[in-house]
Formats: structure tokens, C-alpha cells, sequence
């Protein structure tokens, strides 16, 4: 698993975007100081770019001098102040109060963008996602956090059993939005989840690859046709939570592991029904290296 893991992560293509990006929203920002944040991991302070720059965009709009001047000031979005310490690196953990969000024509699901008056979330949430980055990374989802879960905005806080939602927007990638139990191994199956997701847009913005937005691949998660770009997500972020949840259960017990066992099952038999239209799907995309983890990862997950 941690060998599947390193190879199917660590992608040149998504390195690069990373990079390329990020020079440009700082040449945006700062065109007298056009460079990545010094010292930043390329994927962290790509991350944060993007926050710095919906954030200046928004108050340039308002007209809001001052919040666009910290903004200007502050590359990485006042990270630095407001870091988690963690197994992959720091992170930003916040908690902000979901009926609060704000909807915009940038999403259609709520967002967070950090600011000037960022607070890191409490001491216990911030422990608990400091655990499920560890045993995310115990599993060999190391590489996948690293780059692809750099913000996470907890906000509901639920019971086991509950519908949890959670979602990324492409406007900010690398930020992750979940609702949470008081579970780490929970809160690591889902950033793995929505990490999966910020992976698989980076890496097809960084090959070119242009799927269908036409329906025609059946998605037992959603019980209705999807695009060829809904679908490949689906089997590509779910099987990713099958892999973690197949290394968890070596390590839970009682109700943590009965709840994660039947999660399994559940997948396992949504998954098998995707076989066919999963080929058929994979066609799309031109990109010989990124169809070979697609595919593997999905395979691997029919294995279980």
C-alpha cells in the first residue's frame, strides 16, 4: 500500500502546475516580487495563493483598501500564523461556522477564505486533525495530504452514523470542507476523500485532458448518469477511502471498526458495479500516466 501510494501521487504534471501557478497569482499580487513563498512547499504555497487571491479579488471589489493591502502583504494568507503542526507538514485547521459561509457565483456549495481575521480552530479539533493526518499518512496517504489537504475547515460536528458532508471547490485548491465525528480515523477517511478530489483536478488542468460534460456513465453513488468527469472523480476518490479504510481496520476495534467494516461493504459493492463503464470512461483521457493510476487505484480497490 505505501509503495501504490508514493507511485500514484507523486505526479511531475501536478508538480509543475503547482509551481507555474503559483508564479503567477504572486506576479498578480506582487508584480515587483514575482516568486513562490521562500521557504513554502510548492503545493502549500500554491494553496495559499489561491486564498490570497480570491481574498484580494473580493475586496478589490468591495473597495476594502486595507484588507487588499494585507492580502498584497501577505502571500500565503497568514498561514503562518495560524499553523498546525502535523505528520505532513503544517497545516491551517479552522472551524468556522458554516451558516456563516459565504455562496457565491465561485461555488456552488459554501467556502472559506483565509484572512486577516483567520483564528485557528480549538485546541481539540486541531488535535484531532493532527491524528488523522497521522494515520492518513500511516497508510500511505502521506504524499496525497501533503500536497492536496493543505486547509481544513471543519465545520459540523456530528454523531457516528450521521450523514457527513464534505466538499472541495476548484477556486481553492488543496482546501478541504467536512463535517466530522470525534474520530481521527473518521476525519483521515474523509481528507483522503476530498484530497482524492483536488488531486484528480490538478492533474487533469496539468495534462490537458478534456472529458465529456455529456451523461452516459452510471454512478451507483449518485443512482443517476453522470459525465465522464463526475464518474472518474467518484472512482477514483471513493476507491482511495476503500485502500485506507482496508488498512484501518487493522487497527481499530469495536464500534470504530464496525462502522468502518460496513463502510467497506457498502463500497466494495457500489465499486464492483462500475467495472465496465469505468474502461469505457478511461478512454478520455489522453494522458498515458494518469490513466495507469486511475486504473490501478480502481483495481486495487476491486480487490479488497
Amino acid at each position: 500500500m505505501d509503495t501504490l501510494a508514493a507511485a500514484d501521487f507523486d505526479f511531475p504534471p501536478i508538480e509543475r502546475l503547482h509551481r507555474d501557478r503559483t508564479v503567477r497569482i504572486h506576479t498578480i499580487l506582487r508584480p515587483e516580487a514575482p516568486q513562490s513563498q521562500p521557504g513554502a512547499r510548492p503545493a502549500t504555497a500554491y494553496c495559499l495563493a489561491h486564498h490570497s487571491l480570491e481574498g484580494a479579488e473580493a475586496a478589490a471589489r468591495t473597495g476594502a483598501t486595507a484588507t487588499f493591502d494585507w492580502y498584497v502583504g501577505h502571500p500565503d494568507a497568514g498561514a503562518a500564523a495560524n499553523a498546525t503542526p502535523t505528520k505532513v507538514g503544517a497545516r491551517v485547521v479552522v472551524a468556522p461556522v458554516l451558516a456563516a459561509l459565504p455562496r457565491s457565483a465561485i461555488s456552488e456549495t459554501p467556502y472559506y477564505v483565509l484572512g486577516p481575521d483567520t483564528e485557528p480552530a480549538a485546541t481539540h479539533l486541531r488535535t484531532l486533525a493532527a491524528d488523522a493526518y497521522a494515520h492518513a499518512a500511516g497508510a500511505g496517504f502521506g504524499g496525497l495530504l501533503t500536497a492536496h489537504a493543505v486547509v481544513l475547515c471543519l465545520l459540523q460536528a456530528k454523531t457516528l452514523g450521521d450523514t457527513l458532508d464534505s466538499w472541495t471547490i476548484s477556486r481553492l485548491p488543496g482546501t478541504v470542507f467536512m463535517d466530522h465525528v470525534d474520530d481521527p480515523f473518521i476525519l483521515a477517511r474523509d481528507l483522503i476523500h476530498e484530497a482524492g478530489h483536488n488531486w484528480l483536478n490538478d492533474a487533469l488542468a496539468a495534462t490537458g485532458c478534456k472529458v465529456s460534460d455529456t451523461a452516459g456513465f452510471y454512478s451507483p453513488w449518485k443512482r443517476t448518469d453522470r459525465p465522464a468527469f463526475g464518474f472518474l472523480h467518484a472512482c477514483w476518490a471513493f476507491p482511495l477511502t476503500m485502500l485506507f479504510t482496508a488498512h484501518a481496520l487493522n487497527h481499530t476495534t469495536g464500534a470504530r471498526h464496525q462502522f468502518l467494516a460496513a463502510y467497506l461493504d457498502q463500497q466494495r459493492s457500489l465499486l464492483a458495479t462500475t467495472t465496465t463503464d469505468h474502461s469505457r470512461a478511461l478512454e478520455q483521457i489522453h494522458d498515458v500516466g494518469l490513466r495507469q493510476r486511475l486504473a490501478d487505484v480502481h483495481h486495487q480497490a476491486l480487490a479488497l
